[in-house]
């Protein structure tokens, strides 16, 4: 079976201002060293789906560089591919209206290739998932289409659209954040929500999209459009993602899923990685997370005396970082990190090439790529001053520090 798929990389990611300033969502750095989409694509090629289409719109030349870089398949196989396809207005002179006409303006990916099934991923969620179970599911119920759909408490589901199933899967029905969810067959205590990646019968996929593109009331989306409109009369199934087992998962690790849309939900999901027994591991050789090298050296921790001791604790330190004399506790650090001495760090992402001045103290912050932070500066423990002086998150009360950001000779 020939299947396509094509990753919805196109968002603007506005919640995640400022690091989404300069970079579409789908590269924004995670765990140190990789990107987001660097997991959507490791699924793919973990489950030996070699076919990849990149969908993108705004910003994206860091995409698009770190495609080039990091996800470059030999020419040899011609249905080996992982290629960036940019908003192009194919179809007319607009851009992409929503994510069912990001695909059909592109329909001509689909059509020019003989695919069974097109397998349409967003492109900045953390999770495993062994996609070749979701497809062998929908065989088995000669779908047209299914859904990814994961079960949450009953009590939470009204914050999520809700998928409605028979006790078969078969899709009867969508809530969109509905103040009484309906359960799930059987499972009183859960309601399915959909993670927005679908299997498609690639003939059925061209149909519907044809047909929703002449409907001038259509706001061309999949959720709120497409699917509605087909699963009374078409076989539409939600597939349980709690069932899909990757190899060396653990029991925490079933399940999980994390939508990273706000800066606290990034924070989090980031957070998550540096706990003893991670929820979501890194170290799973695998089912591992493949992403560009840069062939830099190893991270190093220097110095040993009182005062002035270079150590890391239940965080992640990326290669080519250097601990100088200071301490990080609790925090994910990209590559080429500089944290000098007597600075202390806890609660805190630095991404790429940060440089943490002397006797500097910060906690709760994402500091983007290239910022260097003044010695002695203080950061996260004064909020009024620190609203004076940054962006802080309104939700989460995190600091954001914007990539090349300059301190004033003040500080």
């Amino acid at each position: 079976m020939k299947i396509l798929g094509m990753i919805m990389a196109g968002g603007e990611g506005s919640r995640l201002y400022p690091l989404t300033a300069e970079r579409a969502k789908p590269a924004v750095p995670f765990g140190g060293k990789y990107r987001l989409i660097d997991i959507v694509l490791s699924n793919f090629i973990n489950s030996r789906i070699y076919a990849i289409y990149v969908l993108t719109q705004f910003k994206s030349q860091s995409l698009t560089e770190h495609l080039q870089e990091g996800w470059r398949f030999s020419s040899i196989l011609a249905d080996h591919f992982i290629l960036p396809v940019p908003a192009q207005k194919r179809t007319g002179e607009s851009w992409y209206r929503g994510t069912a006409d990001a695909i059909y303006q592109n329909i001509n990916l689909v059509q020019d290739r003989d695919f069974d099934l097109v397998a349409i991923f967003g492109a900045d969620h953390i999770y495993r998932m062994d996609i070749q179970q979701m497809v062998q599911y929908h065989t088995e119920k000669q779908a047209d289409v299914t859904i990814s759909a994961i079960p949450v408490p009953l009590d939470q589901a009204h914050q999520f659209g809700v998928i409605q199933v028979d006790k078969h899967g078969r899709v009867i029905g969508f809530q969109e954040k509905p103040k009484k969810p309906t359960p799930i067959p059987d499972r009183p205590n859960l309601a399915y929500v959909s993670m927005g990646n679908y299997l498609f019968n690639a003939k059925f996929l061209t149909e519907v999209l044809f047909a929703d593109a002449d409907k001038v009331e259509s706001s061309h989306d999949f959720g709120k459009d497409i699917l509605p409109s087909v699963f009374g009369d078409h076989a539409v199934y939600a597939y349980d993602f709690a069932t899909n087992r990757v190899p060396d998962i653990t029991e925490e690790e079933i399940g999980y899923w994390r939508d990273v849309g706000t800066i606290g939900s990034y924070w989090e999901a980031n957070m998550d990685l540096r706990n003893i027994k991670p929820i979501f591991n890194l170290y799973n050789r695998k089912w591992p997370i493949k992403t560009t090298s840069f062939g830099l050296p190893p991270a190093k921790f220097v110095f040993n005396v009182d005062g002035r001791r270079g150590q890391a604790v239940n965080s992640l330190v990326s290669e080519g970082s250097i601990i100088s004399g200071g301490i990080v506790q609790d925090c994910v650090l990209g590559r080429s990190v500089m944290v000098e001495g007597g600075a202390a760090v806890i609660n805190s992402i630095l991404m790429d090439r940060v440089h943490i001045g002397p006797n500097c103290k910060i906690n709760m912050a994402i500091i983007d790529k290239d910022v260097f932070v003044p010695p002695g500066t203080v950061i996260g423990y004064d909020p009024a001053e620190d609203e004076k002086r940054f962006h802080v998150d309104k939700e989460s009360n995190i600091i954001v520090i914007p990539k090349r950001y300059k301190f004033p000779s003040s500080t």
